[in-house]
């Protein structure tokens, strides 16, 4: 149990301490400072109102009318002071929570996109979703009625309502103190022991949401290949069989949920039955006023309610904790390096392609692996691509020519070997099918640099050279948002991306089978204008139409071999050794 709560705590004070420690520090300590003094506040208040309520109740119960309306103008007065303050103390708890998520939000999302990260958790099988975790589980554990916020004010509420009410229970009857210390004791203790199932149910419950959530958006974004091959009911089946993963979890972990409430429930009921049954004998003997019962009842109830927090909060704390695991797993694997999660077989061999920072792009001794590195698809691999020149990499699906690809973008590292490569701000990849980002058709052509400013009669006439020189009249102009990938056809976006190229002017453009939807005409349109600029190219493709475009040919045989050609000897020896 004490391993269990140390590594609890570690994992949460690891998500926590950042924020309280950032440059954010001296304002979310000064609201913190607030929130403490409202809560000694409330409690403050809650002390004056038992003693209120004890006078307001004797004079009730002797039928004494001035006190009585004495203790109900000191109740009246208390409430329009009080009012304020609790308010208050809700609303800094929200503004404390609302700032620590902001900034909680753009710390995982830097480290998210540091290093790529992005792209290689999509390859650990440890971290599910984490689109979710970023933005739903994060959300959860800054709430300020649910997380970490909510459960520092109850525990520094629980703190001040035993500090503030214990003495006046002792005061009262050292009986009903050690009833309510033995009381509390065992509730927890039970508690803990029954719900702890709850915390794993909790997390399993958070993944399955977010897996079916998962499948609707896939759905939402592959609309139109489901439609053209007629998938409606397997994709159907399988958002059903997502949903009743979640269904049959939560079903289970509402039992466990109910059971525990038999308890809970029950235990809570039981609280306002103790202290009038330990407190009656006194008040029959004449020892208490009338009003000391309902005094006693109070400070009973906030007693019991310290120090059995744990018992009236353990549902949501599972959920909490399951939280706090999430979030963690997903931050420890953001900083680990890849070879962390790297298969079994990998861990006995030299497993990384290097990489190393020059003007020019080569491969040296490269031997390319798949990720399960059961596979080996390039061996011994070396290639020099000067300024000037062009490469074409040709071979057999499956060969490896998109993998080459990944491995020069920095992507794929399973194999062996160096390769030399510029800087990657100086590389830009055009893919077979375009990333059309979220944006206006302006951001679309200055992607990835869309805060350079670009004249529009300069974006027209690189629109002119891809032939779209009409699209802006089409769609609204150059500053209208639509979903490009619905809106465009897939030519129409390789076009869009080479005027991407033709804006950035990078030193090294790779493309990965980028005119493959083009016809003949523009394919060889677009190939010319690259070719009137500085940019080497590296092309992966099958059409023999591209070879008058490069000057040098890497055949990838299949077999894991290779050979590199000029172009006029490809050409004169034809087919494949």
């Amino acid at each position: 149990m004490n391993r269990f709560d140390r590594q609890l705590w570690n994992r949460f004070w690891a998500i926590a301490k950042p924020y309280w420690f950032s440059e954010e520090k001296w304002g979310a300590r000064g609201l913190l400072l607030l929130l403490v003094l409202f809560s000694l506040s409330v409690n403050g208040l809650n002390v004056i109102i038992s003693f209120v309520g004890r006078d307001f109740m004797t004079a009730l119960a002797s039928k004494e009318v001035s006190r009585f309306f004495h203790a109900f103008f000191i109740y009246i007065g208390v409430f329009v002071v009080g009012t304020p303050i609790v308010v208050l103390y809700s609303y800094v708890g929200s503004k404390l929570s609302l700032y620590w998520r902001r900034w909680l939000t753009n710390y995982f999302l830097k480290q998210y996109f540091s290093n790529r990260a992005f792209y290689e958790i999509n390859s650990n099988p440890r971290i599910d979703n984490p689109d979710e975790r970023i933005a739903q589980d994060i959300a959860a554990f800054t709430d300020a009625n649910n997380g970490a916020i909510a459960y520092f004010t109850n525990i520094l509420d629980s703190i001040t309502s035993l500090i503030s009410f214990i003495g006046i229970l002792w005061s009262i009857s050292t009986n009903l103190v050690i009833v309510t210390v033995v009381y509390s004791f065992v509730g927890t203790v039970i508690t803990v022991l029954f719900g702890r199932r709850l915390i794993g149910l909790n997390f399993n419950q958070l993944r399955r949401e977010a897996d079916f959530r998962y499948k609707l958006v896939h759905i939402r974004n592959h609309a139109e290949m489901i439609a053209f091959f007629g998938g409606e009911e397997q994709e159907s089946r399988q958002a059903w069989q997502r949903f009743m993963r979640a269904f049959d979890n939560f079903n289970f972990l509402i039992g466990w949920q109910r059971n525990l409430g038999f308890f809970t429930t029950g235990y809570s009921y039981f609280n306002n039955i103790i202290p009038p049954l330990v407190i009656a004998p006194l008040y029959f003997a004449g020892k208490v006023q009338f009003g000391v019962i309902t005094q006693a009842s109070m400070a009973f109830s906030s007693v019991i309610g310290a120090l059995s927090l744990i018992v009236s909060q353990f549902q949501g704390l599972s959920a909490f904790i399951a939280e706090i695991n999430r979030l963690s797993t997903f931050a420890e694997e953001l900083k680990a390096p890849v070879q962390a999660y790297l298969p079994p077989e990998a861990t006995f061999i030299d497993t990384t392609v290097n990489s190393q920072a020059n003007s020019h792009l080569a491969l040296e001794h490269v031997t390319l692996l798949t990720p399960d590195y059961r596979r080996v698809l390039i061996r011994d691999a070396s290639v020099t691509i000067q300024p000037g020149s062009s490469l074409l990499i040709l071979g057999p699906s499956g060969s490896g020519k998109s993998s080459l690809l990944r491995a020069m973008a920095g992507l794929w590292n399973a194999g062996t070997g160096l390769i030399i490569r510029p800087e990657l701000e100086q590389m830009l990849f055009l893919p077979q099918r375009p990333y059309m980002i979220l944006g206006s058709l302006r951001s679309q052509l200055l992607y990835p640099n869309t805060e350079v400013e670009i004249s529009e009669s300069q974006l027209y006439r690189v629109l002119q050279l891809v032939n779209l020189v009409d699209l802006p009249e089409r769609v609204g102009g150059l500053d209208i948002d639509l979903d490009w990938a619905n809106v465009l056809s897939l030519g129409e976006q390789q076009r869009l991306a080479f005027a991407r190229l033709l804006l950035t002017h990078p030193r090294y453009a790779i493309l990965d089978e980028a005119t493959s939807a083009l016809d003949l005409e523009n394919e060889s349109r677009l190939y010319q204008q690259m070719q009137a600029t500085s940019t080497v190219f590296i092309s992966v493709g099958h059409r023999t139409s591209l070879l008058q475009y490069h000057q040098q040919i890497l055949e990838l045989k299949g077999d894991s071999s290779w050979r590199l050609l000029s172009t006029q000897e490809y050409t004169l020896k034809g087919q494949p050794e």
